[in-house]
């Protein structure tokens, strides 16, 4: 069977919640990766995290993931943004593009269009992921808040809001109270939530990718 097809019915079983090929797809691109990492790090340990936080990134970006695009290409354009941040963190200077391994670049040497394709994709979505799930902790706290506050009618203007998905209008009319005062609320609850994201993501994003506006 074609290494494209293989994929595409490994993806497919993962989906599924089969766990042996999720078992299977680490026993397949584990090495590869790890000899690509290291070879980067020159530390074992850091290399398997790396590696690590790869798979994580795959199953975060796995509702959003094109089957068209090489599942090998897509996981060594994570590995290659996680090794990224490693070294900075590290206060090493990455060289980019990343030195690729030998089944990752055309006949001539290149970085094919297709990884490099994929590496924006594993990023921005890997980053929508993320960012969903810090929008619900965050959305998840403010309401423990208010729940303690007392803070009722801004529970309701929110569940409606953004729940329900009710406009202004409607909101207020259905709780007895001006649209200026559903807009206050409004406003007050997504500053809040921006502010989250930024601290949380070192001001690199306040949630606009996922439609976080006013």
């Amino acid at each position: 069977m074609p290494s494209d097809d293989l994929d595409r019915l490994l993806v497919a079983r993962i989906r599924q919640g089969d766990p042996q090929a999720w078992s299977d797809c680490i026993a397949r691109f584990e090495g590869r990766l790890l000899a690509f990492v290291q070879s980067r790090l020159r530390d074992r340990a850091q290399s398997e995290d790396v590696v690590q936080e790869t798979f994580l990134g795959f199953v975060i970006a796995l509702p959003n993931y094109d089957d068209q695009t090489p599942l090998e290409s897509f996981l060594f354009a994570i590995a290659a943004h996680k090794l990224t941040d490693t070294l900075r963190r590290l206060g090493r200077r990455p060289t980019l593009p990343l030195e690729f391994p030998d089944s990752q670049r055309s006949g001539a040497g290149e970085i094919p269009a297709s990884v490099r394709m994929a590496s924006s994709l594993a990023l921005s979505r890997e980053r929508r992921g993320l960012e969903a799930d810090l929008l619900t902790n965050a959305l998840r706290q403010l309401i423990r808040q208010w729940r303690e506050r007392r803070e009722f009618e801004r529970l309701k203007v929110i569940e409606l809001l953004f729940v329900l998905g009710w406009p202004n209008k409607r909101v207020a009319a259905e709780l007895g109270i001006s649209e200026q005062a559903v807009a206050n609320h409004k406003h007050f609850v997504v500053g809040k939530l921006k502010e989250f994201i930024r601290q949380a993501t070192q001001g690199q994003s306040d949630g606009s990718e996922l439609g976080l506006a006013d």
